[in-house]
């Protein structure tokens, strides 16, 4: 881990990332139900919320290893986010 600057930069990234892939679903299908990507929209929102808390958190006993658990949670979250995206 590089350090908490670049794990919030990639987390901030790689989230927008699938934001701004939903929103090009919904825009180039216009017929279909926006509720399913507006869906992904939220929980890609709260997934940032949540794992920005955790990045932050300050009173952390062993931080090397909170960094490396957080990372990985990170990683785990977006694939299933992408999944779903692609599931579209």
């Amino acid at each position: 881990m590089a350090s908490k600057r670049v794990l919030k930069r990639d987390v901030n990234n790689v989230l927008g990332d699938i934001i701004d892939a939903a929103y090009l679903h919904q825009a180039a299908n216009p017929k279909e139900d926006p509720a399913k990507s507006e869906a992904i929209v939220d929980e890609a929102i709260a997934t940032f919320d949540e794992l920005i808390a955790k990045i932050n958190k300050r009173n952390v006993e062993n931080k090397k290893q909170h960094f490396k658990e957080v990372n990985k949670e990170f990683e785990t979250k977006a694939e299933a986010l992408v999944e779903k995206v692609n599931a579209l």
